[in-house]
């Protein structure tokens, strides 16, 4: 009998470890960018095996969206902990409402393609989408995703833009933008290269050819991040992004098309005093 009294008593006493390990478990919750669909999945799958696979404190969940929308929910009050813009402004005007601690951090910068499922585009210029061939040309929306006001700028710098525009069909995101040219929805295509450029690790771009757009045509895609007030108070939260100035990470962003900083180093955006004014 004292003997099944302590084994009881020992179940019960591990039980209470368990619970309390759990109760503790954080959930960190990330609004990112569609661009960075394939690499942030890849970054948060490196961080969990090398923290280690028992430890409960990795739960973290992305969200992806248009930089633009997802700042907007921020701003609502939505419970995200850290914000990935592909444009730094985003997390800039989440800094001056009040909602981060600084205005962000240029980690890296995004680049854009031309791509198609319906043609060889391999060689083609955005100069040559007037051609009557393309009939449909997908952009993101300009008024909040980053990758569709830079597709924007280069078609205006190349000076057919109002030539093109009754063709241009908008996606609400660059990943919504890219399903529409997969599908055969529209003709061309202009994305993130950041989705195309292991399209060998994902069959839906497996199909399709893409050409790197001059990134002088446009201002640059600078990609941001920056942990809310939410987040700031999550542990986990911290050490993702430390984790994000790893060889490891860099070495994973780069593996996907994107820039690092010239230097190698992430910086902030802004000075926070000069924003505070």
């Amino acid at each position: 009998m004292e003997k099944l009294l302590d084994n009881v008593k020992m179940i019960f006493a591990v039980c209470i470890i368990l619970f309390s390990t759990v109760s503790k478990a954080e959930t960190v919750t990330i609004a990112a960018a569609s661009d960075l669909r394939f690499a942030l999945d890849i970054l948060v799958e490196q961080f969990k095996s090398q923290q280690g696979s028992t430890n409960n404190s990795q739960n973290i969940r992305v969200i992806y969206g248009s930089s633009g929308k997802l700042s907007t929910q921020i701003l609502a009050g939505a419970p995200f902990d850290i914000f990935f813009s592909a444009d730094r402004r985003f997390t800039e005007t989440l800094f001056k409402a009040g909602k981060t601690a600084d205005s962000g951090t240029h980690f890296a910068d995004g680049r854009l393609v031309i791509w198609s499922t319906q043609h060889d585009v391999r060689s083609l210029s955005l100069s040559e989408l007037t051609n009557p061939l393309y009939e449909r040309i997908a952009i993101a929306q300009p008024s909040h995703a980053p990758y569709g006001q830079r597709a924007k700028e280069a078609l205006i710098a190349t000076g057919n833009w109002l030539q093109i525009k009754d063709k241009i069909v908008f996606g609400e995101n660059i990943a919504q933008t890219a399903q529409f040219a997969n599908s055969g929805a529209v003709d061309i295509a202009i994305i993130a290269l950041s989705l195309v450029n292991k399209a060998a690790e994902n069959p839906e771009f497996a199909k399709g050819t893409y050409s790197l757009i001059d990134k002088t045509s446009h201002q640059p895609l600078q990609q941001t991040y920056v942990l809310t007030n939410d987040g700031e108070q999550k542990t986990t939260a911290k050490e993702f992004i430390s984790f994000l100035n790893s060889k490891t990470a860099k070495h994973i962003l780069q593996s996907y098309g994107f820039e690092l900083p010239a230097d190698g180093q992430t910086t902030p955006s802004h000075d926070v005093d000069e924003l505070r004014e």
